[in-house]
């Protein structure tokens, strides 16, 4: 049966495809391309929040992100079958169109998590920074499937490209941002994704900008909330970060601040650790979370082009306490935790020092030497450029897992290591 929530304009590809007939949808198509890339792969080698390997049980992002991308399932299911929702059976959100987006969203995000996004930034500053959503707009659309014939990109649809687009507003409008926007060049993406209407009209604050989203990025958007508050809790107590002691002095030391609500779920995580529970009653906040959802319709300036903007997601505001709560919780006990704060440490260092070497070999000057592999480095000397270049350095850093980085870092810098079988 057709889903009349959707229209040509919405599967509208950037790029004309060669294929005329598929079984498949085209979101079903996208979905499958993001599945079967590299570059998806490469997501088991990164960090969540503690680094692959460290323990059996930690989360990568691969896993975070197909944690997601099941939780956005099942909020569109929820949606669908809730009474009174505007959806039925031939109107509702796609759930494989929410899936592809939600396994998509964390693509750009380079080695080291939230730490290594933030070096990078530092470091192409005056190349026009570095952010992991406006990476990841660049994999799909430049990075992607590329190939020595000149193929680059995925040829994505218009509802799933704008699905990942959580920040619309670009780093010069911003003004030397530390994160949440798209790179200059991107605005070009602006034109299609609202198909040359004048949103600067409708949209003329950076913060309407950011907040304007397609119901698919909401609901992604929820479920990555979700995700992380939750399972990071769950990561950070089995990890021995968060101990029934450190919540009782963190407890202790923020009585004055904390609400009633808060000091109850403060007292439910204690009694959870207590009775070895915790792994059981974090999973079960998903559904809750999931049963916070509801719909209202809202009249924007894409609305006679597309339904994907006719409507919000609301989320009940006990879910959002708790979501914030459990985030502060993992922020003050675990992010800002000296073990964290040393991992950080060091591979922004390795970060800064790969970078300087690559930029000094390939941007600032274009010497004879080869650091890169044939084809990766066939590419930077052939972009004219500086700025180009620049930004090809930074994809080959970024795209790089935890532990590739690090052996690159030792390939180039310790004298007692060698390995001839790998390149960059």
């Amino acid at each position: 049966m057709k889903n009349n929530f959707y229209n040509d304009f919405d599967f509208e590809r950037l790029e004309p495809s060669k294929r005329n007939t598929d079984y498949r949808t085209p979101f079903q198509i996208d979905r499958d391309r993001i599945i079967h890339s590299s570059e998806f792969r490469r997501l088991q080698g990164k960090t969540q929040v503690f680094l692959p390997g460290e323990y059996d049980f930690y989360r990568t992002r691969l896993t975070h992100t197909i944690e997601v991308a099941q939780i956005g399932r099942s909020i569109c299911n929820y949606l669908t079958n809730k009474e009174g929702a505007p959806f039925g059976e031939d109107y509702f959100i796609d759930p494989d169109l929410v899936e592809c987006v939600c396994l998509a969203h964390d693509l750009g995000h380079p080695p080291f998590g939230h730490a290594g996004e933030r070096t990078l930034n530092r470091l192409m500053k005056k190349y026009g920074g570095f952010e992991g959503n406006a990476q990841t707009l660049r994999i799909l659309t430049k990075i992607i499937y590329r190939n020595a014939n000149g193929r680059r990109g995925m040829k994505p649809t218009r509802a799933f490209l704008d699905g990942i687009m959580k920040y619309k507003s670009t780093f010069s409008q911003k003004g030397n941002p530390e994160n949440q926007f798209l790179y200059d060049y991107q605005k070009d993406f602006l034109d299609f994704i609202f198909h040359n209407k004048d949103h600067h009209a409708e949209l003329n604050t950076v913060k309407l900008l950011n907040s304007f989203r397609s119901i698919e990025c909401q609901i992604m958007d929820w479920a990555d909330d979700t995700a992380y508050a939750l399972n990071d809790m769950v990561d950070s107590i089995a990890g021995g970060f968060i101990t029934i002691a450190k919540l009782l002095k963190w407890g202790s030391e923020n009585h004055s601040t904390l609400t009633h609500n808060q000091k109850t779920y403060l007292d439910e995580i204690i009694e959870w650790m207590k009775n070895g529970s915790f792994k059981q009653k974090f999973g079960s906040k998903i559904g809750e979370f999931v049963l916070s959802c509801g719909i209202e319709e809202q009249n924007t300036f894409m609305n006679d082009l597309t339904n994907r903007y006719k409507y919000k997601l609301t989320i009940d505001g006990e879910a959002i306490e708790r979501v914030d709560f459990y985030k502060m919780v993992a922020t003050q006990l675990v992010f800002r935790s000296s073990q964290l704060h040393q991992m950080e440490f060091k591979g922004d260092k390795m970060i800064e020092a790969v970078f300087n070497v690559f930029e000094d070999n390939y941007v600032t000057h274009i010497k004879e030497i080869k650091l890169l592999a044939d084809f990766s480095d066939k590419i930077i000397r052939t972009e004219l450029h500086p700025n180009k270049r620049a930004r090809l350095i930074c994809d080959q850093i970024s795209g790089m897992t935890d532990s590739y980085a690090v052996k690159n870092y030792r390939r180039l810098f310790d004298p007692d290591y060698s390995s001839l079988s790998d390149l960059v």
